[in-house]
């Protein structure tokens, strides 16, 4: 054999040459396991801040316009060899813009009784509320329909009156429910059962009690029924796992709910004919109230349209010209009661209940009283 390289391939060539540099190259990475990977990271190093990128970079985001919530909502892969621009790594890891959950936040339903909710901070306002920073007045009327519920309710008390008590009794318990749950309604607390429920009881008890005592031991049966009561609430209360604030709130409303509805059986203690001319006046003076009159010209028109039917009433059940002060006195207390059972832009609800019962409620003491004093 000749010692010659082979034609062909140049001179100098050996062909175990391409078969041993391989396995060189890997002896070299098995003896120096860390070098490898050092050149690696110093290569991806110098290309890191030799590649040019395309992003929002601080320069871009002052100058450039704002963009819209869509645009933002979405963004589309980048393009890292198009468009080079300066690179700035801190650009990425900025916070979102403060217009992007500014855009996102829902709107709020229409008709829920509550403002735009606020992204500064402050809490959402009621309408009642708004409409007192507004100058606004927050009274909403009952309207025709609730006050042709209380008339209809007072001729039932006014005609049952001269049947007897336990006639006037199926009215009256009538009047004493629908006055329990709209005062608990109309301050804004509902479901309010307990409370609803206790009032009721109230009412019912001094109701036991007229009718065991008489009439002639009215006041004691309703004043000792109300402080009984007035204990009860407390208790209750005491015993609720609430925080200190909603048990005051509650307290106040169930002893007012209580105390309406336990003082609504002045009409059972009263005298017949008082009850006949006084819830008379109450219907009469809330249907005027009723009419699309100014509000001065609708009260005016309301104690006159009591004052009236009280002459009228009254000549019918012997009370004679005296009723027209027992009508009047009544008719006064059925505007007081109508006029809080607007307040506070009141629902539908409060409008068919307390504002059907609290004209005739406010107005028993009067009837009591003013039965007593002209009979």
């Amino acid at each position: 054999m000749s010692n010659q390289p082979y034609e062909g391939y140049g001179e100098g060539y050996d062909p175990y040459a391409q078969q041993q540099q391989p396995q060189q190259a890997q002896a070299q990475a098995q003896a120096w396991p860390g070098h490898q990977q050092q050149a690696y990271d110093d290569a991806q190093g110098d290309q890191q801040y030799t590649q040019q990128w395309q992003g929002q970079t601080w320069d871009t985001q002052v100058q450039q316009t704002r963009p819209a919530a869509s645009d933002l909502a979405y963004f589309p892969p980048q393009n890292y060899q198009a468009e080079p621009q300066s690179y700035d790594p801190y650009a990425q890891a900025q916070p979102p813009r403060p217009d992007v959950p500014e855009a996102q936040t829902p709107a709020p339903s229409a008709g829920d009784g509550y403002g735009p909710p606020s992204l500064a901070g402050n809490t959402r306002i009621t309408d009642a509320q708004r409409a007192r920073l507004e100058g606004r007045s927050p009274i909403i009327e009952p309207g025709m329909q609730p006050a042709g519920l209380t008339a209809v309710l007072a001729l039932l008390l006014s005609v049952t009156a001269q049947v007897g008590s336990y006639a006037l009794v199926v009215p009256l318990v009538i009047l004493q429910a629908v006055t329990a749950a709209g005062w608990f309604r109309l301050n804004g607390m509902w479901p309010a059962r307990q409370g609803i429920a206790l009032a009721f009881a109230g009412a019912l008890v001094a109701d036991v009690a007229l009718l065991a005592a008489g009439r002639e031991n009215g006041p004691a049966a309703i004043l000792g029924t109300l402080g009984v009561w007035v204990l009860l609430s407390l208790v209750m209360q005491l015993r609720s796992h609430a925080d200190p604030d909603t048990r005051i709130t509650g307290l106040m409303a169930t002893v007012a709910s209580a105390a309406l509805a336990i003082v609504a059986a002045g009409h059972l203690a009263a005298d017949p004919d008082a009850v006949t001319v006084g819830a008379a006046a109450v219907a009469v003076a809330i249907l005027a109230r009723a009419l699309p009159l100014p509000t001065a010209a609708s009260v005016v028109v309301s104690l006159l349209a009591a004052a009236g039917a009280g002459i009228a009433v009254g000549g019918a059940t012997g009370m004679g010209a005296k009723g027209a002060l027992l009508g009047a006195g009544a008719g006064v207390c059925a505007l007081i009661g109508h006029r809080v059972a607007s307040y506070d832009y009141p629902s539908r609800f409060v409008h068919f209940t307390a504002g059907v019962a609290l004209p005739l409620a406010v107005a028993a003491p009067a009837v009591y009283v003013l039965g007593r004093a002209l009979g």
